[in-house]
């Protein structure tokens, strides 16, 4: 009779233990079916290569056309269906841009303390601090929190377009160029002047009639494709080989350290758990390839680039669901 409060210590144990890995495994599932198509279309566009139904000209132009039409109309037409005034979280917002700007000083220092190259350099950077969180991250903040989450990831998105943008020029400008030069590349990268032809409308809460809405976001659903077909054709093994520290080490900041340091000073200074796991969301989402379209645009290592995108995205798979995971355990979530 004295043993039966041990067996019963015993089984309930192994049932939470039952019920975590149960968690952990709905986690690694949903986050691997959200990058899954990521991958499978950077494979098809290596396929395609190999197959020369695609070659370097298409490349070219697709990369062109992704930089100067699709990217920017889906960021207009992200930012301006958004009503920034409705959702605005300052604090939020504050330490968003925090966790950006710290990171890329910190990874333009680390480039600059070990002289890499002006490419490499650009590309490791860039690499390291540009989320897709317009893709991936929305994705997960409507599963996690539904329409509300949606409505706080947006906001955040509008202030992460603009950000990752200019700091990604200011990586990818080659050292020599002058701050008039880099200023004139900002102004006239098409990004930059899709959110600011958006964010008025944005702020006004103006509707845009609904063929413009409708065109709008049919070729802004063009630009993911597209972007993974071309980074898929740059991609080959010899050069994943030759670039993998760099690579690794650029998805090791992006998967774990941007988003584990700030979550967690996020949880310090008492944000709620909803906020501190859409930063983490945030700030944890894999590369984005509108990375290897600027890189390639402004003259910066494509391929590493490439090579970043897509070890960021099979290891978002363990490094999202890991943390969400972790969240939940300990009552964020």
């Amino acid at each position: 009779m004295e043993a039966r409060p041990f067996f019963h210590r015993q089984y309930f144990s192994m049932n939470h233990q039952l019920q975590g890995l149960a968690l952990y495994w709905d986690t690694l599932l949903y986050t691997t079916r959200m990058v899954a198509p990521i991958f499978l279309l950077v494979l098809l566009g290596a396929l395609l290569k190999r197959a020369r139904l695609l070659d370097e000209a298409f490349v070219q132009t697709g990369s062109r056309l992704v930089f100067l039409v699709c990217l920017p109309t889906l960021v207009f037409m992200s930012i301006s269906q958004t009503h920034i005034r409705q959702v605005l979280d300052l604090p939020l917002m504050g330490l968003t841009a925090l966790a950006v700007l710290c990171t890329y000083l910190a990874c333009a220092f680390w480039a600059k303390l070990k002289g890499l190259a002006d490419a490499d350099r650009g590309a490791f950077v860039q690499g390291a601090f540009r989320s897709n969180f317009g893709i991936i991250g929305l994705a997960m903040a409507i599963s996690l929190f539904g329409d509300a989450g949606l409505a706080r990831a947006s906001v955040l998105l509008a202030l992460g377009i603009p950000m990752f943008n200019v700091l990604s020029i200011l990586a990818l400008s080659s050292r020599e160029q002058n701050w008039l030069a880099t200023f004139k590349n900002v102004c006239k990268n098409p990004l930059i002047i899709a959110v600011v032809l958006a964010l008025p409308l944005s702020l006004m809460e103006l509707e845009l009639p609904s063929v413009v809405v409708d065109a709008g976001e049919s070729l802004g659903r063009m630009t993911l494709p597209l972007a993974l077909l071309t980074i898929g054709a740059t991609l080959n093994l010899r050069d994943l080989r030759s670039d993998s520290k760099l690579a690794t080490q650029a998805s090791l900041v992006k998967l774990v350290w941007m988003p584990g340091v700030f979550s967690l000073l996020a949880w310090a200074l008492g944000f709620a758990g909803q906020d501190v796991a859409l930063l983490f969301v945030m700030l944890g989402s894999p590369t984005a390839a509108a990375a290897f379209v600027m890189a390639r645009a402004m003259g910066a290592n494509a391929q590493l680039t490439a090579n970043i995108i897509l070890a960021s995205t099979l290891g978002s798979v363990l490094s999202l669901s890991g943390g969400i995971f972790l969240m939940r355990l300990f009552g964020l979530l």
